[in-house]
């Protein structure tokens, strides 16, 4: 089933984020890319504050396949989507942010919402996170969703990291990520989580 990471804009010291990421990745490619009653699972994580918000990656989806995924979950709920393709969605329905990526480097011209980032390496953290509202760091554990992907980062590098300022509140981590392990992210400086594989089962 495709998965689903939650987020929120703007974040400050101190508030945990949490985001839900919704797509199977790419090594499970015999997962569809929409399942039935996903646009009612992405109105639940946000009702019940499982998600603060979600990410719609959807990278092999049409401009109106992903419109209409968007159409289908409450619009009091689109200010807390950010979409990975697409940008022109995040305009036309007031979409939280955009999630920048190879296909699509830049934000829309004139974009006043977020912009995030994944980033796979601290030296690309310390590159893209003050040109964005976050980044997310991956992969922080072993990954639940992708096989034979395991953590790129050691405890002792991630510490160094945080008392560096590396590591800080504008810093999602990504990757194995557990609603159980919550607490143990906080604990290693970053400013929430998004999760992928978890929040799906």
């Amino acid at each position: 089933m495709p998965r689903s990471t939650s987020s929120v804009p703007g974040p400050d010291a101190g508030h945990t984020l949490l985001s839900a990421l919704t797509h199977a990745p790419p090594h499970e490619s015999h997962l569809p890319e929409f399942v039935e009653g996903e646009a009612r699972r992405i109105e639940a994580f946000l009702r019940q504050g499982i998600a603060s918000s979600v990410h719609l990656r959807k990278p092999t989806a049409t401009f109106s396949e992903l419109e209409a995924l968007v159409r289908a979950i409450p619009a009091d709920l689109h200010s807390r989507l950010v979409v990975h393709d697409h940008f022109d969605l995040a305009t036309q329905y007031g979409l939280q942010g955009v999630h920048l990526n190879r296909r699509n480097p830049l934000p829309p011209a004139g974009w006043q919402g977020s912009v995030s980032r994944s980033c796979h390496s601290l030296a690309e953290v310390a590159e893209w996170k003050g040109r964005c509202t976050y980044v997310s760091l991956s992969p922080i554990f072993d990954s639940i969703s992708k096989q034979g992907y395991p953590s790129a980062f050691t405890p002792e590098v991630l510490g160094q990291a945080r008392v560096e300022g590396i590591i800080d509140h504008r810093v999602l981590a990504l990757g194995g990520v557990t609603f159980r392990r919550l607490p143990l992210v906080e604990a290693m400086g970053f400013g929430g989580a998004m999760i992928l594989g978890d929040a799906w089962r």
